[in-house]
């Protein structure tokens, strides 16, 4: 029997295929939608690249901290 979960992800597979089966059609939108997707697929770099140097900053700061109190103990 399949779980709650899986009947969920199925349902919504089967929408996201007929969704792309529709968007496969053209349409005069067709230019403005290609440049859209260009400027999300963009952002979404520029994000992932954010969220590294956050990651590589709040990694600087905890190792700071961490040598910090290392030399306070030792002291």
């Amino acid at each position: 029997m399949a779980s709650k979960l899986e009947k969920a992800l199925a349902q919504f597979r089967r929408r996201q295929r007929t969704a792309q089966k529709e968007s496969a059609a053209p349409s005069s939108d067709d230019p403005f939608r290609a440049v859209v997707e260009e400027r999300l697929h963009h952002l979404e770099q520029q994000l992932g690249e954010l969220k590294g140097r956050v990651n590589g900053l709040i990694f600087l700061v905890a190792g700071t901290a961490l040598t910090q109190v290392i030399i306070k103990l030792i002291q």
